[in-house]
């Protein structure tokens, strides 16, 4: 009866909040554009030449094989696209508390509406930036270069995106919970997203690194829960009315338990030290 209780009071207590979560949200959208010429439009500029310019550096040296890759900017993109979320959205949650310090020395609010604003005003900017990824597809089909059989199969994308946003989220509270009390943590992510970049397969497709069957790299790979929901995107996207042979089950299961139970420790860390913040900001 307790637990229930508590359940309760939490989401009784979120629920209060609500508008004000809806208002951080507004705010960081908001302030992400506010110095910038082009404003909004760079939600969709920045995934697109980020996609132009990886395609001519990286195309002749992973995108010629079709039979894995089909459509190398289109390939490139999507894996851009659901990394770029996952990264942008941890390292500004993982800043939101201190941030955000001046509110919270005078003014109750429930410190956990800090991050997750952060990854909420993310996600809406990364899912117009899949319009980027509509224009993409377009072209190459209306050029009839290299083009992309979209079936109604695509709507399957919502489910790595889900697992993306909640991986997000749980990365999210353990992130600045640490940063509260370590700020050389922002530093250290810094180069771990770096090195999570290159073990993500974006600009590369797995079997063309040459890793045998078992070796420690090819574990790796297949333990970075990116890499399994980059490459269910992709199946939705790219392989139409066969994506279900390229869709992976086993990683599936094993990206959704990951998520969770990252959101699962990220929250409990940060209620049972979010009292302490107060001491170290």
């Amino acid at each position: 009866m307790k637990n229930k209780n508590t359940l309760g009071n939490h989401t009784s207590n979120f629920m209060k909040y609500r508008y004000l979560l809806k208002e951080l949200v507004n705010k960081n959208i908001k302030l992400q554009y506010r110095d910038s010429v082009l404003g909004v439009f760079w939600t969709f500029l920045q995934p697109l030449l980020n996609m132009i310019v990886l395609s001519l550096v990286f195309n002749n040296l992973f995108g010629k094989d079709n039979s894995k890759v089909v459509n190398y900017p289109v390939y490139l993109l999507c894996g851009r696209l659901m990394f770029e979320f996952f990264t942008k959205s941890t390292k500004k949650a993982m800043k939101s508390i201190r941030s955000h310090a001046g509110i919270i020395k005078k003014v109750y609010v429930p410190k956990y509406i800090y991050p997750v604003s952060s990854v909420l005003s993310t996600f809406v900017t990364s899912m117009v930036s899949l319009l980027v990824l509509v224009f993409v597809v377009a072209f190459f089909n209306i050029a009839k270069i290299n083009p992309i059989d979209i079936t109604w199969r695509v709507i399957f994308v919502l489910v790595p995106i889900l697992i993306v946003f909640v991986l997000s989220l749980g990365v999210s509270m353990i992130l600045a919970t640490a940063d509260v009390f370590f700020k050389d943590v922002e530093n250290i992510y810094d180069v771990f997203t770096t090195l999570l970049f290159y073990l993500t397969p974006i600009v590369y497709h797995p079997d063309r690194l040459g890793f045998a069957e078992g070796s420690f790299m090819s574990y790796v790979i297949k333990l970075n829960p990116l890499g399994g929901i980059v490459g269910m995107f992709r199946a939705c996207v790219i392989w139409g009315n066969d994506f279900i042979q390229y869709w992976d089950f086993g990683q599936m299961y094993y990206c959704i338990g990951f998520s969770v139970v990252t959101l699962i420790i990220g929250f409990v860390l940060f209620y049972k030290n979010q009292d302490k913040f107060i001491l170290h900001i």
